[in-house]
């Protein structure tokens, strides 16, 4: 998670965005954005996924979990 939050924060200053920026934008307080940025697990999902967003990521939040190798092994190996 605090890799996360790294790189959520080296992103949002790469955009030159501010926090007060990227809070309003995603609808959330800065004190949440700040949690964020440290990679904090209280925050809800949803916050997470709006601070991508403003950040042109979302797409990047969408990739978690698609590529489940592991899940495909398992079914394929119940069809044997």
């Amino acid at each position: 998670m605090e890799r996360l939050g790294e790189n959520i924060k080296l992103a949002r200053k790469r955009r030159k965005l501010t926090t007060t920026q990227v809070s309003e934008r995603a609808d959330i307080d800065r004190t949440t954005l700040y949690q964020i940025e440290k990679g904090s697990s209280k925050v809800s999902i949803g916050a997470y996924f709006n601070v991508l967003r403003v950040l042109g990521l979302q797409d990047d939040f969408l990739k978690l979990a698609a590529d489940d190798e592991f899940g495909r092994k398992l079914q394929d190996l119940e069809l044997l």
